[in-house]
């Protein structure tokens, strides 16, 4: 039995891999919807969506540490930066997070996103420090530093020497994946 749950973890994990990957290379937003093993591996779509956004929670988190640590003593500047850095490395997937949030596929969705995103509001002005993350007024903060944030995040502009799927490394790597 432990041996069918730790293949299910790892199954989840390939399947969450292939789903970002293939978001990041088209970067338009929409939930990718056809990789293979997704529907035996997240049941619905509120599964799924949960699952990029701890993706992407979980980046910026260890981001936010490792700008603070370069820049403890401009906290503000150092969660700016962490947030930029990985939307750019997360493109895709912040796209398909702001297209659920923007035009959710059902009202489950429409709850769980808006509740993760309060928690990231409340998460980037505490690590900025400019509010407690209890604090009623640390979502509006953390908003206002989001947005900050967005104005240098280009998403359909890719870095140099990025892969894309359509390079001779991002092909490989789709038929890898598949």
């Amino acid at each position: 039995m432990a041996h069918r749950t730790w293949d299910a973890f790892h199954r989840r994990g390939d399947v969450l891999r292939a789903v970002a990957d293939r978001a990041d290379a088209r970067r338009d937003g929409v939930l990718p919807l056809d990789v293979l093993g997704l529907a035996e591996t997240f049941p619905d779509q509120l599964d799924l969506i949960a699952a990029l956004q701890l993706r992407w929670h979980t980046r910026l988190a260890g981001r936010i540490e490792q700008a603070l640590t370069a820049r403890p003593n401009d906290r503000e500047s150092a969660v700016l930066a962490a947030w930029r850095t990985t939307a750019n490395e997360l493109a895709g997937v912040r796209l398909v997070l702001d297209r659920a949030l923007a035009e959710p596929p059902n009202s489950e969705v429409t709850t769980a996103m808006r509740r993760a995103q309060q928690k990231e509001w409340a998460l980037l002005a505490a690590m900025a420090g400019r509010a407690g993350v209890s604090d009623p007024a640390a979502p509006r903060i953390g908003r206002a530093l989001e947005e900050r944030a967005r104005i240098a995040f280009h998403p359909t502009l890719r870095p140099r020497g990025e892969t894309g799927a359509g390079s001779l490394i991002g092909r490989i790597r789709a038929v890898l994946a598949a």
